[in-house]
């Protein structure tokens, strides 16, 4: 837990804010088969606004690396240009950079592996297991706001009812860990933060311009010219005939990818090497927003190398077109630039012109945006777990399409019913980020 400082930028909480409500709206609608298009990411080639949220995201990463460690780096180094050979730095940032790394990283392992246990094969009675998947992510929030001992009885209670469970003769703990997805969202996030903040130690901004550049060219290259084994043609349009996915399923193993795809994650192995440019990217933006200058200067900058990028990320589209699952070179660059106007707007109209009322929601949540991805996204798994009869007494069905079919359904069209749920499912986690901002707490790692 730690306390909001005074002298965040609003902007960037909002655009924080604005990126993670985002992202929890598409992951979450009513039902997948009704959703309106631009809810959805592209299928392959193409891009969608659903597209934008996980590299703004990474982007903003980026941009939170010189603004925490730039005075530090800078009284180290003696730079003033927001980057340094990194000589004089203590073992005490490199420590930090990699225990947030870890510890982003491994609730990336506890959101693929949670409920820790096979619900379907479990024989163990429904209302222990709903216990169990509700007092784990209790544990885990008493953990990341600093009470280690109420988070050490609550998992003890777990680990004395399952052997309770297991001495009785029931089979709880069902190993669910042979299709544990590897890669994902905030496991990609660990590693481009760890990534980016180490360059940032020892490099000053032109040598992170030229390093992400160079690794958008070697992905490139890697992608266009590496032939991949078992295909008679390698080609972007092949979702399995392509170099990431090659790696994604000889590196991590088909078992341990995205399900949805089989055959590639889009947030593999190979597909980091541009990823880590994207961080880069905030990286130097947010450099640039420390800058000492006028702050009209600062949105003229943004808006300036926004549309530059855009431009050549459409150019380079067509000859590496713009894909979210393989992060190619030019999604990249196109979503960078997309990231600096955004950023640029939010920072003319919030901080500089001072318009603040309307930001309140996207703020609480650009605050606790880690609290608000774990814990909807745990709170989403239990309602597809926890299983209730259907209408009439019918089969079972999950209690998110019950409380969808029984609530939103008769209300619209499904593809309006669906959008309803999802927006009402981000208000009651809106309620729940208000009530941690009311109290001060603001979870970090």
């Amino acid at each position: 837990m730690s306390t909001e400082s005074p002298n965040r930028l609003i902007s960037l909480d909002v655009f924080r804010g604005m990126t993670i409500a985002g992202m929890v709206l598409v992951n979450n609608p009513g039902t997948w088969s009704a959703i309106y298009p631009p809810l959805k990411h592209a299928e392959w080639h193409g891009i969608t606004p659903t597209d934008y949220v996980f590299p703004f995201f990474l982007f903003i990463v980026g941009i939170a690396v010189p603004l925490a460690l730039g005075r530090r780096v800078e009284a180290a180094a003696g730079d003033n240009d927001g980057g340094g050979s990194g000589g004089g730095l203590s073992n005490d940032i490199y420590w930090k950079i990699v225990k947030r790394a870890v510890l982003i990283f491994f609730l990336g392992l506890f959101l693929a592996a949670f409920p820790f246990f096979d619900y379907a094969k479990s024989d163990v009675p429904a209302a222990a297991k709903i216990a169990v998947m509700m007092v784990i992510p209790a544990a885990l929030y008493f953990w990341l706001t600093s009470k280690p001992i109420i988070s050490l009885v609550l998992l003890g209670a777990v680990v004395l009812a399952a052997a309770g469970f297991y001495f009785a003769g029931y089979s709880l703990f069902v190993n669910n860990f042979e299709n544990l997805r590897i890669m994902g969202v905030l496991q990609r996030i660990a590693v481009c933060y760890l990534i980016a903040a180490l360059i940032f130690l020892h490099t000053n901004w032109r040598q992170q311009a030229i390093i992400a550049g160079a690794l958008l060219l070697l992905y490139w290259a890697l992608m266009s010219w590496i032939p991949v084994p078992g295909c008679e043609v390698t080609t972007f349009n092949d979702k399995a005939c392509n170099l990431a996915a090659y790696l994604d399923r000889t590196i991590l193993g088909e078992n341990h990818i995205w399900r949805s795809a089989k055959v590639y994650d889009p947030e593999g192995v190979l597909s980091t090497i541009p990823a880590v440019s994207t961080a880069l990217a905030g990286v130097l933006a947010g450099q640039w927003l420390r800058r000492k200058t006028d702050d009209y200067e600062k949105v003229s900058g943004f808006f300036f190398f926004g549309v530059s990028l855009l431009a050549l990320g459409y150019l380079w589209s067509l000859a590496f077109p713009i894909n979210k699952p393989l992060w190619t070179s030019s999604y990249v660059v196109y979503t960078a630039g997309l990231a600096l106007c955004f950023l640029g707007f939010c920072y003319w109209l919030i901080d500089i012109k001072g318009c603040k009322t309307w930001t309140k929601p996207f703020v609480i949540f650009g605050v606790n945006a880690l609290a608000l991805y774990v814990g909807s996204g745990v709170m989403a798994r239990i309602l597809g777990l926890i299983k209730v009869s259907g209408a009439g007494g019918g089969a079972e069905i999950s209690l998110q399409k019950w409380i969808f079919d029984t609530f939103y359904l008769p209300l619209a069209a499904p593809i309006n019913a669906s959008l309803v749920y999802a927006v009402s499912f981000i208000l009651v986690w809106l309620f729940l980020m208000w009530l941690l901002h009311r109290k001060g707490i603001y979870i970090k790692v």
